[in-house]
């Protein structure tokens, strides 16, 4: 069953409980300011995004990319999967936008189309790893 929380919980007001979690983050100094949401489409397109982005395997292509383009035989090697099944995924991510591929001979070399989506990546990445640390 859902907490229903009170106008005062709502409007930026913390609770008891909140105060000793959260009391050191950086945003419980500053007030509460509305924000006009993004549009429809683009909270679509980034969930799309993110949904490219999920899979464990894309999320080791895609660091793998931050270090440099590859080719799909240097992927295959360093992440020791299947061709078929790194192809698979490197059109996934090609269809989202996240990578290019430019064709050379007989090998396609793919890279990140930009940094902002390996940041989103390595910073997830990073953020499971701090969790896992023991206190």
């Amino acid at each position: 069953m859902a907490t229903v929380r009170s106008d005062a919980a709502c409007s930026g007001s913390p609770s008891a409980d909140d105060l000793g979690k959260h009391q050191n983050h950086p945003s419980a100094r500053r007030s509460v300011a509305a924000v006009a949401p993004p549009s429809a489409a683009t909270l679509t397109d980034a969930g799309e995004l993110l949904r490219a982005l999920a899979a464990p395997v894309r999320i080791a292509i895609v660091l793998q990319l931050h270090h440099g383009p590859r080719c799909v035989h240097e992927l295959v090697d360093t992440l020791g999967m299947a061709q078929p099944l790194i192809s698979q995924h490197l059109r996934v991510l090609k269809a989202a936008g996240v990578v290019q591929g430019q064709r050379r001979g007989r090998e396609v070399v793919y890279h990140l189309v930009d940094s902002h989506l390996a940041h989103i990546v390595v910073d997830a990445v990073a953020h499971v790893q701090e969790d896992a640390q023991p206190v």
